[in-house]
C-alpha cells in the first residue's frame, strides 16, 4: 500500500513539473541567437565572454564561437561581449536592433575589431604562469612540430580570393575607362566596418603533398588549378603548398619577403609577454587559453592568442596578428591563423590555415586589396611506406609537378575535389571573371594599362616598345629617336624576334639591332641565341638596373664626367642548356669590332701586323649552378626568383686571330659566387665574390673594365664612386657585400619608426693589376685620354644610408675610401645617389 502511494505521489511530482517546465518554455519566447567572428579574419571567437550591464550573470560563446539568450520579453539593456586583443562590443537592445527581429527570433553576426590589449603594469611575481605556459610548450615542440615524423603527406586544397576594398560604385563608374564595365559592381558587398568590397579574382588549387625528413626530400603533385585567365605553369607552380608551408612551431614565420619571430621561439622570452587566460573543457579534453604580446614596438613580432591542450603542450588553434608598428610596407591589417586537429593515434596535426591581409599603397581608407587565403588539409598519413614510395621519383630534393589535365579539370571535378564548398559571393566571382575576359573592351583596356606600366604594346602578333628609349639625347648624337619592334607567341611560341633601329640626328648616322631567340626546351631550358648589332656600347654587361639610353637618364648623369662613346658592332650565337639539378652550360661564339669616337683613345693607336684592329673573335663556355633556383617564366623570357643555396658560374674565353680579320689571341678566365640569406632578427645579406684573368696583350676594350657608375642611380652591381674605363685590369678579385638590417636603430625613434625607415651598410671591394705589356698597349706617353691600374692596391667603397624612405626611395652615402690620392679625372670621395623599389 505504501509503495502504490508513493508511487502515485511521484507520477504527480512530475506531471505538475512538466507543465511548470512548458509553461516556462512558452513564457520564454524570445530567442537571441548568433555566432561571435574575428571583424577581420572571419574566424569564429570560441569562449568570448558576455554580459548584460545591468545583469549579474554571464556566460561565454561556445567552441564553434555561437552563443543563444532565451527571454521572456526582450531586454532594455546592452549585451557586452569581451575577447582578449579585441575591443569590447556593444549590443544594445533599442527599436533598430528588434526591427530585424523574425518569429521572435533575433539572429546575428558580432564581428570584433582587433586593438585592446591591456597595458599592464609589469609586477613581478614570484611564478609568471604565462611563461611557464610558453616553456611547457617549447620543451614539448620536438613531440607536437609535423616536422617529427620521418615522413607525412597529404591533400592539400589551396583557395585564394582578391578583394578590391573602398570601391564606392557611384564614383568609379564615372570614369570612361570602367563605365564599360558596370556590371562588376553588383558584386560589391560591405566589410563590418562599413567599407564596400569588391571581390574581383579567384584561384583554387587541389594537391597531393609529400615530405621526408632523412634524406630530406619534397614532393607536391598539383592535380587541378581553377584559374581564370592564368595558363603560365611556372604561376601554377606557385598556388600549391611547396613554397607556403607556415610553421607556427618555427622559430621564424614568413610574411611575405621578412621572417618574423614566432611567439613560440626558442628565444620567444626575449620578445613576447605571455599570459594565461583561462581554460576550458571541449570533447573531454582541457585546453588552456593564453595570449602573448610584444615586448618592445617596431620589432617583427605578431600579438595574438592560442588554445593548448594541457596533456600534450600541443596547440589546438593560433591566431597572429600584425601589430601598426611592425615594420613593413602596405600591410594595413593581417591575420594568420592554424588551426590542428586530433588524429587516431593521439597526436596533434595541422588541418587548416588562413591568411588574410589589407594592402594598400597610400592607406587603408584609399582603395585597397584584400588577399585571402585558406589551406585545408586532409587525408594524412604519416609514417609510411606509400610517402616514401612516392618520394623515390624524385630526380631532386623538392620537385613540384603540374600534371597534363590539371589546368583543364571541369567543373564536375570541383564538386567532388573541394574539401569546402565555395560560398554564393565565390561563384560569382568566377562568373564575373569569365564575362570581363570574353569582353573586347576589357582586352583593350588591360593591353594599353600593360604598355604604360611595362612598356611594351602587344598588337597582333607583334610587339612595340618600350617607350622610355624612343626619345633620347646626347653630346654626340644630339636628339636620338629609337623604335622597337617583336614578335610575340601569336606569331610563334618558340620563336621570338626582336630588333631595333635608332638615329641620331646630329652624327646622322643610324644605329640598330637584330636578334632572335629559339625555345627547343622548355622544362629544363634548352634555347639557341643569334644577334647582330650596331651600336653603342653603353656598358649594360654591367648589369647596370637602369639602362643609359633612355629618356630618364638625362637628368641623373653626374656632372663633369664626360660620355664615353665607343661604337660597337657585333655578330654572336649561343646555344643554352639547362639541367634540372640546377646546371647549365652555355656555348658562345661572339665577334666584335670597336671604334672610340669620342672621350676615349682612338683606333689608330692600335695598329696591328695582320688582321684589323680592334676586331675580335672569340669562343666561350659559361658553367652555371644554381640548385633549386626557381623561375616567373612568360613564352620567351624568365625572371630568377632566386635559390635558397649559394649561385657560383665560371666562364673560359678563347680569343682567336685570324677568324673574320680578327686580330687577337687571349684566354679569359672568370667566376663568382654570390647569395641572397636572411638572417632574422638581424635582416638580410647579399655577397658577391668574383676574380678573373686575362692571358695576352689587349687593347682596354678587351680587357676587364671595372664597373663604374656615371648615373646617380644606385647600382649595386657596380662602384658607385667610380668612373668608367676609369681602372684596366687582366687580372682581379673583388667582393660586393650587404647587409640590411631592417628598421635596426631607427625603431628606437618614434618618428622614423612610424615612417619605417630601415637600415643598412656595404662595402665594395677590388684589387686588380695590369701587366707590363698591357700598360705599354694602353697607357702610352703620347694618349690623351690616361688610364690608371691598381697595381696590386685595394679600391674600397663603404656606405650606408637610408631605405623604404616613403616606403619606395632609398638613399646611399657612399665614400671612396681608397685608393689615394685621386686620379687625374675628376671623380669625388664622397656621393649621394638614390635607387627605387616596391617592396614589403
Amino acid at each position: 500500500m505504501a509503495g502504490s502511494l508513493l508511487k502515485k505521489v511521484l507520477i504527480a511530482f512530475f506531471i505538475i513539473l512538466n507543465l511548470l517546465t512548458t509553461k516556462n518554455l512558452f513564457s520564454q519566447n524570445k530567442v537571441l541567437k548568433g555566432t561571435i567572428k574575428d571583424a577581420h579574419s572571419e574566424e569564429l571567437i570560441p569562449f568570448a565572454s558576455m554580459k548584460f550591464k545591468n545583469g549579474t550573470a554571464g556566460r561565454l560563446s561556445d567552441s564553434a564561437g555561437a552563443f543563444t539568450f532565451r527571454f521572456q520579453e526582450w531586454p532594455t539593456d546592452t549585451l557586452v561581449i569581451t575577447y582578449v586583443g579585441y575591443e569590447d562590443y556593444f549590443l544594445v537592445f533599442d527599436s533598430t536592433l528588434l526591427s530585424r527581429v523574425k518569429n521572435n527570433v533575433l539572429d546575428i553576426s558580432i564581428h570584433l575589431v582587433r586593438g585592446k590589449f591591456t597595458n599592464e603594469v609589469v609586477v613581478k611575481k614570484k611564478i609568471d604562469r604565462g611563461l611557464l605556459m610558453w616553456r611547457r610548450i617549447v620543451k614539448k615542440k620536438p613531440l607536437n612540430d609535423r616536422y617529427r615524423f620521418e615522413n607525412f603527406s597529404y591533400e592539400l586544397y589551396n583557395k585564394l580570393e582578391i578583394d578590391l576594398k573602398n570601391v564606392k560604385r557611384e564614383k568609379w563608374q564615372k570614369y570612361p575607362i570602367i563605365k564599360n564595365f558596370g556590371f562588376v559592381f553588383d558584386n560589391v558587398d560591405t566589410t563590418e566596418e562599413g567599407r564596400p568590397f569588391l571581390p574581383v579574382y579567384l584561384t583554387e588549387a587541389i594537391s597531393d603533398y609529400y615530405y621526408q625528413k632523412d634524406p630530406k626530400r619534397r614532393r607536391e603533385v598539383i592535380k587541378g588549378t581553377k584559374t581564370l585567365g592564368v595558363s603560365n605553369e611556372s604561376v601554377l607552380q606557385f598556388l600549391g603548398g611547396m613554397d607556403q608551408n607556415v610553421n607556427f612551431y618555427s622559430n621564424f614565420i614568413p610574411v611575405f619577403d621578412k621572417l618574423f619571430i614566432s611567439p613560440l621561439s626558442d628565444n620567444g622570452d626575449n620578445y613576447y609577454r605571455y599570459k594565461v587566460l583561462d581554460s576550458q573543457f571541449v570533447n573531454n579534453r582541457r585546453l588552456i587559453h593564453m595570449s602573448f604580446t610584444p615586448k618592445r614596438v617596431g620589432e617583427n613580432t605578431f600579438e595574438g592568442d592560442c588554445w593548448v591542450h594541457d596533456t600534450t603542450w600541443a596547440v589546438q588553434k593560433m591566431n597572429l596578428r600584425l601589430s601598426k608598428e611592425a615594420n613593413i610596407n602596405y600591410v594595413d591589417k593581417l591575420s594568420l591563423i592554424q588551426e590542428f586537429k586530433l588524429m587516431p593515434d593521439g597526436t596533434w596535426f595541422l588541418s587548416r590555415d588562413k591568411f588574410v591581409v589589407d594592402l594598400s599603397l597610400t592607406g587603408e581608407k584609399t582603395l585597397s586589396v584584400i588577399g585571402r587565403k585558406t589551406t585545408t588539409y586532409e587525408n594524412i598519413v604519416f609514417n609510411d611506406s606509400s610517402v616514401v614510395n612516392e618520394l623515390a621519383k624524385n630526380n631532386l630534393i623538392e620537385e613540384t609537378i603540374v600534371t597534363e589535365n590539371a589546368k583543364h579539370t571541369p567543373d564536375s571535378f570541383w564538386v567532388e575535389a573541394r574539401h569546402e564548398p565555395l560560398t554564393v559571393s565565390e561563384q560569382k566571382i568566377y562568373k564575373t571573371i569569365d564575362t570581363l575576359l570574353s569582353l573586347p573592351s576589357f582586352q583593350k583596356t588591360t593591353k594599353l594599362l600593360n604598355f604604360l606600366a611595362t612598356g611594351y604594346l602587344n598588337t597582333g602578333n607583334y610587339q612595340i616598345g618600350p617607350w622610355q628609349n624612343w626619345i633620347y639625347a646626347n653630346v654626340y648624337e644630339g636628339m636620338r629617336l629609337r623604335w622597337d619592334l617583336g614578335t610575340n607567341s601569336g606569331f610563334n611560341k618558340r620563336l621570338n624576334l626582336h630588333g631595333y633601329v635608332a638615329y641620331g640626328f646630329k652624327d646622322k648616322q643610324f644605329k640598330g639591332k637584330l636578334e632572335a631567340l629559339y625555345i627547343l626546351k622548355r622544362s629544363p631550358r634548352t634555347s639557341l641565341y643569334a644577334s647582330y648589332s650596331k651600336d653603342f656600347d653603353r656598358a649594360q654587361t654591367y648589369y647596370d638596373e637602369i639602362s643609359q639610353d633612355n629618356i630618364f637618364a638625362l637628368a641623373i648623369r653626374k656632372t663633369g664626367v664626360p660620355i664615353k662613346f665607343l661604337m660597337m658592332e657585333e655578330g654572336k650565337a649561343s646555344i643554352y642548356k639547362q639541367w634540372k639539378n640546377g646546371f647549365s652550360v652555355t656555348l658562345g661564339a661572339d665577334r666584335k669590332i670597336y671604334n672610340p669616337v669620342m672621350n676615349l683613345p682612338e683606333k689608330s693607336l692600335f695598329s696591328v701586323k695582320s688582321g684589323e684592329a680592334l676586331n675580335t673573335f672569340e669562343t666561350s663556355i659559361q658553367v652555371r649552378f644554381a640548385y633549386l633556383e626557381k623561375y616567373l617564366e612568360n613564352t620567351f623570357f624568365r625572371t630568377s626568383l632566386g635559390s635558397p643555396y649559394p649561385i657560383s658560374e665560371i666562364k673560359l674565353t678563347k680569343g682567336m686571330s685570324g677568324v673574320l680579320n680578327s686580330a687577337y689571341n687571349y684566354t679569359k678566365i672568370s667566376g663568382s659566387v654570390s647569395d641572397y640569406m636572411k638572417i632574422p632578427p638581424l635582416g638580410s645579406i647579399y655577397y658577391n665574390v668574383f676574380a678573373g684573368k686575362t692571358y695576352g696583350t689587349l687593347p682596354y676594350m678587351f680587357l676587364d673594365v671595372a664597373p663604374g657608375n656615371e648615373i646617380y642611380y644606385y647600382n649595386k652591381y657596380a662602384f658607385s664612386l667610380m668612373n668608367r674605363f676609369e681602372f684596366l685590369h687582366d687580372q682581379y678579385a673583388g667582393i660586393n657585400f650587404e647587409h640590411n638590417i631592417g628598421n635596426g636603430l631607427f625603431r628606437y625613434i618614434p618618428l622614423t619608426r612610424k615612417l619605417k625607415f630601415r637600415q643598412f651598410w656595404n662595402t665594395k671591394l677590388l684589387w686588380g693589376s695590369l701587366s707590363d705589356a698591357n700598360k705599354a698597349l694602353n697607357m702610352p706617353a703620347n694618349s690623351a685620354y690616361k688610364f690608371s691600374t691598381l697595381d696590386g692596391k685595394t679600391y674600397m667603397e663603404i656606405g650606408t644610408g637610408v631605405d623604404n624612405i616613403f616606403k619606395v626611395f632609398r638613399m646611399d652615402l657612399v665614400w671612396r675610401v681608397f685608393p689615394r690620392p685621386l686620379p687625374v679625372e675628376k671623380v669625388s670621395r664622397f656621393g649621394v645617389f638614390f635607387s627605387f623599389r616596391l617592396a614589403f
